[in-house]
């Protein structure tokens, strides 16, 4: 027996009648047509399948659809701005981090639910926060600098501040 499944994808709210038993990435897939979420190893180990729920990095593989009614979705095809890439899908491409594609999607959503919460992150902070997704291709180093290279575009660094009056201050440490 279906059940109704109501969320919101990438900014649109959806509605789709699923199986109890369907995991999210199996409703992106299969039956809403986002094939960007990739189902790679089925036990939440490899990453692949990494959505944003409610701006959280998930395993879809692993979350009943159900579990994600009334909550919103993002997956790689909502982060690009219209034909525009995401400066974290840019970055990536910029630096080489993107080989066969299969694990970027879980990666650059990753990297992305980071720098939405750390626009600054250390080098250890990026390797922390992607550790819950492989890549056989590129290793591990330009998907780092990728990222680091993100949060530099999306803040910059900035030596002068104004005042209330106008007046340049220098940004303290």
């Amino acid at each position: 027996m279906k059940k109704l499944l109501q969320l919101t994808v990438n900014g649109t709210p959806r509605e789709v009648a699923v199986h109890a038993h369907a995991t999210l990435g199996e409703v992106l897939r299969q039956d809403l047509g986002l094939t960007g979420t990739k189902i790679g190893c089925g036990e939440g180990d490899c990453g692949a399948c990494t959505v944003l729920l409610d701006g959280e990095p998930v395993n879809s593989c692993l979350v009943l659809a159900m579990q994600a009614n009334d909550r919103e979705v993002t997956t790689i095809e909502g982060l690009a701005d219209g034909e525009g890439l995401h400066p974290v899908q840019a970055a990536f491409v910029e630096a080489g981090a993107i080989q066969c594609g299969f694990c970027s999607p879980g990666m650059i959503l990753s990297a992305t639910a980071l720098l939405d919460r750390v626009p600054k992150p250390s080098d250890l902070q990026v390797r922390t926060a992607l550790s819950g997704n492989l890549c056989r291709c590129t290793g591990y180093q330009k998907i780092v600098d990728a990222t680091l290279n993100a949060a530099e575009i999306l803040d910059p660094p900035s030596d002068n501040k104004t005042d209330a009056q106008g007046d340049n201050k220098r940004r303290l440490p």
